[in-house]
């Protein structure tokens, strides 16, 4: 059985040693991160800072996914859902409780989200209600884009949750 953890800061000892800053990963990396080389510019140079960020700076974090990561990677050619569920395989998940509902909800019936975002919603979601400092996607068009942002903090702030951080790996890059 995978691990799951709820919520996951403010619950870690670390016995002394320091604790590495947490990553929830959103579906869109996986499928970068496996996907076959591409011919489109954008696609091949996302992938390849895909790679780069887990092969250089993966792990300095300590990386989370979720169940809807889980069923989202699940779908698709079944030999490059293998391959995302592979990548997955190896990190425990988040849970979906009550108040991620809760929030991915106000997320939508506050317009911080459109109403087929729902899964975004979630995503976004997961992470704060988990506590999260950073959500890594590449989903830019509702989540990882400067209109939105400041909306979903809005929301998530005034339901007293705190923000994680939403980037792509290329923004988590250190310099």
């Amino acid at each position: 059985m995978r691990a799951r953890f709820s919520p996951v800061v403010g619950h870690q000892r670390n016995w002394g040693f320091p604790v590495k800053e947490t990553v929830d990963v959103e579906t869109s990396v996986f499928s970068y991160l496996t996907a076959r080389p591409s011919n489109d510019l954008r696609a091949m140079a996302n992938q390849n800072t895909t790679v780069e960020w887990w092969e250089t700076r993966r792990p300095n974090y300590s990386i989370f996914a979720s169940d809807l990561v889980i069923s989202e990677a699940s779908r698709s050619h079944p030999a490059a859902a293998q391959r995302r569920l592979a990548a997955i395989a190896d990190h425990p998940l988040l849970q979906v409780s009550e108040k991620v509902r809760a929030l991915a909800q106000a997320l939508i019936e506050s317009h911080a989200l459109p109403e087929k975002a729902e899964a975004d919603a979630y995503h976004v979601a997961i992470a704060a209600v988990n506590g999260v400092a950073y959500l890594l996607t590449w989903n830019c068009t509702p989540i990882a884009n400067a209109h939105a942002r400041p909306k979903i903090e809005t929301t998530r702030g005034a339901l007293g949750y705190e923000p994680p951080v939403i980037c792509t790996p290329l923004e988590l890059m250190e310099p």
